[in-house]
């Protein structure tokens, strides 16, 4: 995928130009994809380049002075976007300049110019521009096809980066997978840690998700991506009540990749989550600790279906 994540690193167009669509599609959701799809079968119709418009922030960010807590990270869109098939994103910063410039505008110098747009692919309630004017009857206005993608319901419901933020929160982990086509995940990178899990026995890859949003505390059955892999894992996501006084100011994501062993400090991981196996808890010793986790690992075997460890 080519990506230009500021206008001066975006290559000029192509002669084949580009089919567009805009949004900060937080979620990658089924009515994000639904867009996508659409988009790469209107590129192959007309011989052109698949493109994306996103943002580094939500634009909520400047807009109301707070933004909802991600469903993704840019990192982790970007990544599903490739998985979609897009083969150009271009990212913006939601600044003062661009919140203020016109639809018309954008349309000429952004997506015209520096994008070759030749038509658009937008969900129903896309807009664009200052005061939002730049809607898909606009666009068609200044003579682009424009198809507009309907909205997607799962289980009756409309899909929405809300509702899925909402199922999330809730530890809805099945509400969250209908909406979103795929199991809800973490993706980030594996960070050093106090290693304690490897002096339990079952050492943990400390994952930094970049600021997303997190399910309720508490311990799950999970796939881990690892480039080209997927191992089974469980995840504790929590304060760690038993290891310290005090509790971290922010709950941390540890995963023990079960049957794996080799080094993952640097390197990028996602967490697809199955199941909340337990609440987090606080034990009297480190022994009950270790023995809980024990048994944590043979719950999430089961969960994730696999066949008990050969005994030594």
């Amino acid at each position: 995928m080519i990506l230009a994540r500021t206008l001066d690193s975006l290559p000029q167009p192509g002669p084949q130009g580009s089919v567009v669509s805009v949004g900060v599609f937080d979620g990658v959701h089924l009515g994000h994809r639904a867009i996508l799809a659409r988009n790469r079968v209107r590129a192959i119709e007309l011989g052109a380049r698949s493109c994306v418009v996103t943002f580094h922030e939500h634009p909520k960010r400047l807009l109301l002075g707070r933004a909802p807590r991600t469903l993704t990270s840019l990192e982790h869109r970007l990544e599903l976007f490739r998985r979609e098939g897009i083969e150009q994103c271009l990212v913006l910063e939601f600044d003062e300049q661009l919140r203020s410039m016109s639809a018309g505008v954008f349309a000429e110098r952004i997506l015209k110019d520096r994008l070759g747009a030749r038509a658009f692919v937008l969900g129903f309630d896309s807009k664009f521009g200052r005061n939002r004017e730049g809607t898909p009857e606009y666009l068609q206005s200044l003579g682009y096809p424009v198809e507009v993608v309907p909205q997607v319901l799962a289980r009756g419901r409309a899909v929405s980066s809300t509702a899925i933020r909402e199922a999330v929160e809730l530890g809805d982990l099945a509400a969250a997978a209908a909406m979103l086509g795929r199991p809800y995940s973490l993706w980030g990178e594996v960070v050093h840690g106090d290693a304690l899990g490897r002096e339990l026995g079952f050492p943990t890859a400390n994952l930094d998700p970049h600021h997303e949003l997190l399910p309720p505390t508490g311990v799950y059955s999970a796939w881990a991506l690892l480039e080209a892999s997927r191992q089974p894992a469980v995840v504790n996501i929590g304060y760690r009540p038993t290891v310290r006084s005090e509790l971290t100011p922010a709950p941390r994501i540890e995963a023990h990749l079960l049957d794996f062993s080799g080094d993952l400090y640097g390197r990028t991981l996602e967490l697809e989550f199955v199941q909340r196996l337990r609440e987090e808890q606080r034990f009297g010793s480190l022994a009950e600790l270790r023995a809980q986790i024990g048994r944590d690992v043979a719950a999430a075997r089961a969960s994730l279906q696999l066949p008990a460890p050969l005994s030594r």
